[in-house]
């Protein structure tokens, strides 16, 4: 049976994985079994994807990430260059914890920027968007903007990644996509 998807030749696939049609996988990245990978992602070079890891649609992994199970990408997800998740809060070389790995949801949308560290245990909400080099050590809301390390949210940002500014109504509006936002307490919701 002819495989729907695309694999660098140096790239190795275990059996046992499953890989959705449309999706690229390039130089020397690794499929380990059991990974579930949906349709029309696109996984850069020198990437793992270790087992039980579940990608769903159109995520893009860029270079030199590492997947460790226990992480849950829902699709449209964005994952930057060498951007770092964990799976265990208190790994120790001499301690075998392969059963006690943490889940990390990364929400729809999302994207998470270069070299962001991403600690395990947290949900990453829809749309929000992690800066580059930013240490995540608690759950991040939909729609937040998050810098430094720690991450602190610095604000709000739309589903196209335009910082919202608020007015004084709790209206904002993307200036690319000119859709509507409305922020009540620490919670935004955009407007249908």
């Amino acid at each position: 049976m002819e495989k729907d998807y695309f694999a660098h030749e140096t790239a190795v696939i275990d059996e046992g994985c499953t890989i959705g049609r449309g999706t690229r996988i390039w130089h020397f990245s690794h499929i380990m079994t059991d990974a579930e990978i949906g349709e029309h992602c696109n996984i850069g070079q020198n990437v793992v994807i270790s087992p039980g890891v579940k990608l769903g649609k159109n995520v893009k992994v860029q270079n030199n990430v590492s997947i460790y199970t226990g992480v849950i990408c829902e699709d449209d997800v964005f994952l930057g260059p060498s951007m770092v998740f964990t799976n265990i809060t208190n790994p120790r070389s001499a301690v075998i914890r392969r059963d006690q790995y943490v889940t990390t949801m990364v929400r729809r949308g999302a994207s998470i920027g270069a070299n962001a560290t991403i600690i395990c245990g947290n949900e990453i909400g829809e749309y929000s968007l992690i800066g580059a080099g930013a240490v995540i050590t608690r759950d991040v809301r939909p729609y937040a903007l998050v810098v430094g390390n720690p991450g602190r949210q610095t604000g709000w940002v739309s589903e196209y990644g335009h910082r919202l500014d608020f007015g004084a109504d709790g209206i904002a509006i993307c200036p690319e996509s000119k859709q509507r936002y409305r922020l009540s307490g620490q919670e935004v919701t955009k407007i249908v």
